[in-house]
């Protein structure tokens, strides 16, 4: 499974940006699909996520109400929504699949993941 991320760029707070990962190479209805980010010095932690149908999604607390993970099966694509946009919300983001992480949280339970788009968002 490769995993190509897109769409993160320079913004500044409070504005939005919509993030792509496209799958390709394996059955992209069959995998939980993750986002994952890692700012400067900073370990990488998670954002959030989405099961197979789209219809249950997971969400770190410091996102909640601003970003929303979905996905597209037809597409082979997830998305990631980032509105009202932080300083603290800069760094490489990056998605992730798994057939069945044991925690949707937890960055080792992925087995597949893609090169990373950064995004920062100035004061």
């Amino acid at each position: 499974v490769q995993l190509q991320a897109s769409g993160g760029g320079l913004v500044q707070a409070g504005g939005s940006l919509r993030l792509s990962c496209t799958s390709s190479g394996g059955t992209f209805g069959s995998y939980v699909m993750g986002w994952f980010r890692q700012a400067p010095g900073k370990e990488r932690e998670f954002v959030a996520a989405i099961r197979r149908s789209g219809g249950i999604t997971y969400y770190a607390d410091s996102v909640k109400g601003r970003f929303t993970i979905s996905r597209d099966n037809a597409k082979n694509t997830v998305y990631l929504q980032m509105n009202s946009l932080k300083p603290e919300d800069t760094a490489v983001y990056y998605c992730a699949a798994d057939s069945w992480p044991r925690s949707y949280g937890l960055g080792t339970e992925y087995d597949y993941w893609g090169q990373g788009t950064l995004v920062t968002v100035s004061s």
